[in-house]
């Protein structure tokens, strides 16, 4: 009779377990709907295979970290990414990834091609450059999360950096330990 109960027990542990695991991974992909209708061109049928990570924050008084603030700015300047991470790694989605968004400019990909918003999906996170500023652990968090999965849509040969794709223009994203979150998407990716 012991026995049992200590099976059972074991049985409602692992059930709990294995729920709050699956639980904890859906949380960490649930994404906000803040669809934009600027800063985009709706298309059918693109070739996605790159993901671009920025940095932004509202630069036009106010909170610095407020995502309504942001997307504002972005409306004057007429530019949206795909997604937005909040500091509380909240994802926030602008446009739909079969569109193309405004949001790497004038740039080139490592194999040579120039139209970079044709292909790729952005990715801002919030955060200033004040070197005492990086992104959040749950914006990496959500980061992390997010790319996981549109590589598990899409055949992604690139993750770059703003500045890798638009070096000398741009800088972003500002205080990443890029390296590091290089490593943990290529952890995930043999999981």
């Amino acid at each position: 009779m012991l026995w049992k109960t200590h099976n059972k027990l074991l049985f409602v542990s692992l059930l709990f377990v294995i729920n709050s695991s699956f639980t904890w991974s859906q949380s960490e992909l649930k994404i906000i709907d803040k669809r934009v209708n600027f800063g985009f061109r709706p298309t059918q049928n693109r070739n996605i295979d790159v993901v671009i990570i920025h940095s932004v924050y509202n630069a036009s008084g106010g909170d610095k970290y407020n995502v309504d603030l942001v997307i504002n700015q972005f409306s004057h300047y007429g530019v949206s990414s795909h997604y937005v991470i909040g500091r509380s790694g909240a994802i926030y989605q602008l446009v739909k990834e079969k569109d193309v968004a405004f949001q790497a400019g004038k740039s080139s990909l490592p194999d040579g091609r120039t139209n970079v918003n044709s292909c790729s999906i952005g990715i801002e996170l919030i955060t200033t450059k004040d070197s005492l500023d990086a992104p959040t652990k749950l914006q990496i968090k959500s980061l992390t999360a997010l790319v996981k999965d549109i590589q598990s849509r899409y055949k992604i040969k690139y993750v770059l950096r703003h500045s890798d794709i638009a070096p000398g223009r741009k800088t972003d994203p500002w205080n990443m330990n890029w390296e590091d979150f290089l490593k943990t998407i290529e952890d995930k990716k043999s999981e």
